[in-house]
């Protein structure tokens, strides 16, 4: 718990982290990545070129300050940051180096308002949210059996394209059996990128667990293998071949619904969001589910929808599964039935879900918002939501 010393300076920079939040973490990546560059292998440096790790840190602070003494506001955020910093391979020594910079940065960009009680007051913050951090990710090292930064050789056994700029690959360890996984985890990849620099991304697995092995389904994003922005998608667009290798992580993630519960399950995505949604789906088609599932998945054309076919055969292998695919661009289909033209408006459902049914929510951030939205105001309580996220979040994004 904080002090009651430091406490009215934490509460005190809600304002101040508000003005000059941006300024601060733009200064503290700068330079901590000018002090250690070899944490540019950790990081997203996609992320940092748009700018956006810098956005999403700054409200993350801020966040912080302003529910200092609220755990249940910050609690599910940091289970999922938990897990990110896993998949990464994060270690107790980098908790000291972010530190340091982080406390200079707030130094340098407040100047004489930085005083030394303020100081010490997030410095106490830090560590104190940083210990949550480090005893958290100890926990889950020790139950996957896994150290931070131990990488699996994964051998690529298949490459398919399965929507326009999506390819899926299928990976298998040839020395050992890959770790077990629950529907709607992901693993991180690294690959090392032309000018030397490791990068590492995460991707959704999109199939059942199954001795087979893994598969991700892998949307080439803007850029190329010289720009920061997709780097690692473009990489593995080109280079990902049948018989090479990719280093892999062991599988992390929290957005994993009990597939065996009772009540109705309701899959909500958009874009390649659908990738979890699918290791859902097809671990209940191999269990012969009997549970009420809405499926819901939007794109922009029926050519964007990854494993389209694996889709409609779940419709007939599952009688109790309502698909519906909203498409912008609806051209004739063999199964007419299973689209909607245009945007995805929850109020505008062909079927309706229980209000105590669970919901999961996969896609571009702004989708996930107007959705998480539009369930609210029909009455979905707000603990039967689920989210997944990639890329930048803001602890003031957790509800």
């Amino acid at each position: 718990m904080l002090s009651s010393a430091a406490r009215p300076y934490i509460q005190a920079s809600v304002p101040v982290l508000q003005a000059h939040g941006l300024a601060i973490t733009t200064t503290f990546y700068h330079n901590m990545f000018n002090a250690h560059p070899e944490l540019k292998h950790l990081f997203n440096m996609g992320n940092q070129a748009n700018g956006s790790q810098q956005q999403s840190l700054a409200a993350a602070v801020f966040a912080y300050a302003a529910n200092i003494d609220q755990a249940h506001v910050l609690q599910p955020v940091i289970d999922r940051i938990v897990h990110k910093h896993a998949a990464v391979g994060i270690k107790p020594a980098h908790y000291p180096i972010v530190g340091r910079h982080l406390l200079g940065a707030i130094a340098e960009v407040l100047g004489e308002a930085a005083t030394p009680p303020l100081i010490a007051a997030w410095d106490e913050a830090y560590w104190l949210l940083a210990g949550e951090f480090i005893a958290a990710e100890a926990r889950l090292y020790q139950s996957t059996g896994y150290a931070a930064d131990q990488w699996i050789a994964a051998h690529i056994t298949e490459v398919n394209p399965t929507a326009d700029g999506i390819l899926s690959i299928q990976l298998a360890a040839e020395d050992q059996a890959l770790p077990a996984f629950k529907a709607g985890q992901y693993i991180s990849v690294a690959v090392t990128l032309p000018d030397g620099l490791r990068q590492i991304r995460q991707y959704s697995l999109s199939d059942a667990e199954q001795n087979a092995g893994y598969r991700i389904s892998v949307k080439r994003e803007a850029g190329d293998t010289h720009t920061p922005q997709g780097t690692v998608s473009n990489w593995l667009h080109q280079q990902a071949a049948v018989g090479g290798q990719l280093l892999i992580s062991h599988p992390y993630g929290e957005f994993t619904p009990d597939l065996k519960a009772k009540q109705p399950l309701v899959l909500i995505s958009a874009g390649v969001g659908i990738t979890p949604m699918l290791s859902m789906l097809k671990t209940m088609v191999r269990d012969q589910s009997t549970r009420d599932i809405w499926f819901l998945h939007a794109g922009r054309s029926l050519q964007h929808v990854p494993h389209l076919d694996e889709l409609i055969a779940s419709t007939e292998q599952l009688p109790a599964l309502n698909l519906a695919l909203y498409i912008e661009d609806k051209p004739g289909f063999a199964a007419e039935r299973l689209v909607q033209a245009g945007r995805m408006r929850v109020a505008e459902w062909p079927f309706n879900a229980a209000l105590n049914a669970e919901y999961y929510l996969c896609g571009p951030l702004p989708f996930m918002i107007e959705q998480w939205q539009a369930l609210l105001a029909l009455g979905v309580p707000p603990q039967h939501i689920h989210r997944e996220v990639f890329g930048p979040e803001s602890l003031s994004q957790a509800a």
